[in-house]
């Protein structure tokens, strides 16, 4: 018998069906993730009126999420290698699920700490699976597409949140109810991670699979050749976020103490962001590929977030024009900067270089949701002293401030002798 003869019979691809059906099965695990991490900004004012929290308190909920993120992304993709895709985005889903019930059956605020920092251990690394197991279905396919329509499907989980106070208003009479309702959609997450189980083992057996894409993994060697440009969009990327995640955290309640809007529709103005990003980033993405200038585009960016803050605290314009400057910051920057790695990092030190970004982005969110509610609880901010938020939104200006600073350098760094061709490479000019 030939090697021809012996040869194990090539297996087809999976139809384009099927990879489809996958991709939105998974992406509602995001979905439902997303939504309860989301949980908390629509019952902000009321943990504070019934339950007796904090601002700080409530900024510790989101803090904890964050601390937990770090320790997991410090082991970063060990499970994921060594179980592979489906059974780890099946054991990070059911910490989630669990995460999510736990937030929801106790006022204590020690059980919700713990509850927020199950989340944290579950959703960073499932996000990471559900990366690694798309790479594995549309690699050499449609693979950007896919990923857009999975964080089109996720940031859905944000507006959901976001806008629940509308469309679940009869669960609003106490801080339980939103919560509840949270720890149901939660269940999706598992729910959605068992489908994907099972669709993966039946194309196994069927079909022929790539090969998972590589996770993020920090390698502490990597750091010490890392360039400025990286540094430079590293330090743009913390002071960004920590702009806009830990306003987030507070922005609805923000908006009902200061602007004296209905839950309803604080809860309306902060989904812009989402839905922004969900429109705008791959817009901002393919004509950013078709005429280069990253470094400036991303100074354009941070320089329409510094002002927005300033304007929200002192009323300077109707809100819908802050709101939108930061719904296109929001848009803009993330769209260029994350895949402005690719073209400043060698490609065999991306996963540590993503893992940096990632971890330092996570510190960074962790310290500023606890100073902004600390701060909020410094200078008395709620109804009856709604400039006691000015404080926490001039914290936040400076953030932005410091984000041009840095997009700046980036600039500089980027048209000078070592630029890596952030400005100068197109889709007709690959190589600069």
């Amino acid at each position: 018998m030939s090697d021809l003869d012996s040869a194990a019979p090539v297996r087809p691809e999976p139809p384009t069906v099927y990879r489809w059906v996958v991709l939105v099965v998974i992406s509602l695990a995001m979905f439902a993730n997303y939504y309860v991490y989301d949980s908390i900004a629509p019952i902000a004012d009321i943990l504070k009126s019934q339950l007796g929290f904090t601002d700080e308190n409530i900024g510790s909920l989101y803090s904890a999420y964050s601390v937990a993120a770090v320790i997991v992304l410090l082991i970063g993709g060990i499970i994921i290698d060594r179980f592979g895709t489906a059974k780890s985005t099946i054991l990070f889903a059911a910490i989630c699920t669990v995460a999510g019930i736990l937030n929801a059956v106790s006022s204590d605020l020690t059980v919700m700490l713990v509850a927020r920092f199950l989340l944290g251990v579950g959703s960073e690394p499932l996000i990471v699976a559900i990366t690694t197991a798309l790479a594995k279905w549309f690699k050499g396919k449609e693979l950007s597409f896919a990923f857009g329509i999975n964080l089109t499907i996720a940031r859905l989980g944000q507006v959901g949140a976001d806008w629940s106070p509308t469309w679940a208003r009869f669960a609003y009479n106490s801080w339980q109810g939103p919560l509840v309702v949270a720890a149901v959609i939660g269940l999706l997450v598992v729910g959605s991670a068992l489908a994907y189980g099972a669709l993966e083992k039946v194309a196994s057996h069927r079909y022929g699979l790539g090969k998972a894409g590589e996770t993020d993994k920090l390698v502490l060697s990597d750091l010490f050749v890392f360039s400025r440009s990286f540094w430079f969009v590293v330090l743009l990327c913390v002071t960004f976020y920590s702009a806009i995640f830990p306003f987030r955290s507070f922005s609805i309640k923000f908006f009902m103490e200061s602007w004296e809007l209905t839950r309803q529709a604080a809860g309306q103005y902060n989904s812009a962001l989402p839905i922004a990003a969900m429109i705008a980033t791959p817009l901002f993405g393919l004509w950013v590929d078709k005429v280069g200038k990253r470094a400036l585009f991303m100074t354009w960016g941070s320089f329409l977030l510094m002002p927005v803050y300033v304007m929200m605290a002192y009323h300077v314009t109707p809100l819908w024009v802050p709101v939108a400057m930061l719904g296109v910051a929001f848009s803009l920057v993330p769209a260029v900067m994350w895949p402005s790695v690719a073209y400043i990092v060698e490609e065999r030190r991306l996963g540590t270089a993503y893992a940096v970004m990632t971890l330092i982005q996570q510190v960074g969110v962790a310290g500023m949701n606890w100073i902004i509610g600390r701060t909020n609880d410094a200078f008395g901010a709620s109804a009856d002293n709604p400039m006691g938020h000015a404080a926490g939104m001039w914290i936040f200006s400076v953030l932005g401030f410091l984000a041009l600073f840095f997009a700046i350098l980036l600039r500089r760094e980027e048209t000078g002798p070592h630029a890596h061709g952030l400005e100068t490479i197109t889709t007709s000019s690959p190589k600069g």
